[in-house]
């Protein structure tokens, strides 16, 4: 993809979002809207990681709920202002994260996905257990202030405005990875993904760089996890525990990893699915197996590829395969 299509494509994306927060006149609608749009930031983070480096995280939900509890532990304690606050819990999220991964993504296959499982119910019972600082089982309320970046609270808190927040935050994560995947980093990542074993017999250095897109992705998870704190005001040990790494991670199967939009429509379609579904809702993940059996015989690679093989059937006809194009 070059870069003009991909600016042009985000200036449309953009405009969608615009469009959608205007048009959209209920304030419940919006509140899924934006749900479902924080989730697929969430969804982006895991997609990333595999994508770039074939490894599955069932623990990724330790960075979107660290990321609430840092920003509600921060402004609790009053260390600094919330504006410098959000970079800061960024960047150690992504610290963490890389100190965390040079050391567990050394382990290939399943048993990384049971450590990162394993890392992240640990952070569930310690937020669980450390009921003076984190409220415990009541989880906590996060005190943002009366004003963040100049605009009031009750300005920002407005349903079309977190919507508007959280659709251009995922549109700018998404194209900072564009830019980031199409670097000599993303290129040595693919390298290392595919055959680990030639990279290294090339002089490639393999666990960094397989550590620092564990971090990337940790970050943006982290990204989803503080936008959460902020549409709910709330962050609670449920926020870390493993069944929503797990359902984040459906959402990037359904939706399909080797496209970055794939975590994003596969996110947007599990909220929408599960609200449709209303007083039924808690047999969603019933349906959403079912679903997601359904797109692992029929489409493999998700409803990203789906579309993308529609796409080109009909601009090159039925006979053009997809690896042709």
């Amino acid at each position: 993809m070059t870069l003009a299509r991909i600016g042009v494509l985000s200036l449309l994306a953009l405009a969608l979002g615009a469009g959608i927060a205007g048009l959209a006149g209920s304030g419940s609608l919006l509140g899924v809207l934006t749900q479902a749009v924080i989730y697929a930031i969430f969804a982006l983070g895991v997609g990333v990681l595999l994508r770039q480096s074939g490894l599955v995280s069932f623990g990724h939900a330790l960075f979107f709920g660290a990321a609430g509890y840092g920003m509600g532990v921060v402004l609790a304690l009053d260390w600094m202002p919330a504006e410098a606050a959000i970079p800061v819990v960024l960047l150690a999220i992504g610290v963490l994260a890389f100190l965390i991964g040079l050391v567990i993504v050394r382990v290939p296959g399943i048993a990384f996905g049971m450590l990162t499982l394993a890392i992240g119910q640990m952070a569930y019972l310690l937020a669980f257990r450390a009921r003076g600082l984190t409220g415990g089982a009541d989880g906590m309320g996060i005190h943002w202030p009366a004003t963040l970046f100049g605009y009031s609270q009750s300005a920002l808190l407005k349903p079309a405005t977190v919507f508007l927040i959280a659709w251009v935050s995922m549109v700018l994560t998404t194209v900072l990875l564009l830019f980031i995947l199409r670097t000599r980093f993303g290129a040595i990542t693919e390298a290392i993904r595919d055959n680990e074993e030639r990279a290294r017999f090339i002089g490639i250095g393999t666990t960094a760089p397989r550590a620092a897109v564990y971090a990337l992705s940790a970050v943006v998870a982290g990204i989803a996890g503080i936008l959460s704190s902020l549409n709910t005001g709330f962050v609670s040990p449920e926020n870390l525990h493993w069944s929503v790494s797990a359902i984040t991670l459906l959402m990037v199967i359904v939706g399909g990893f080797e496209k970055l939009a794939g975590p994003i429509i596969g996110a947007i379609v599990y909220v929408m699915f599960k609200d449709l579904l209303g007083g039924y809702a808690t047999h969603s993940m019933a349906l959403f197996g079912a679903a997601l059996i359904a797109v692992i015989v029929f489409s493999p690679h998700g409803i990203a590829g789906a579309l993308e093989r529609l796409y080109i059937r009909l601009r090159h006809g039925p006979g053009v395969r997809r690896e042709s194009v």
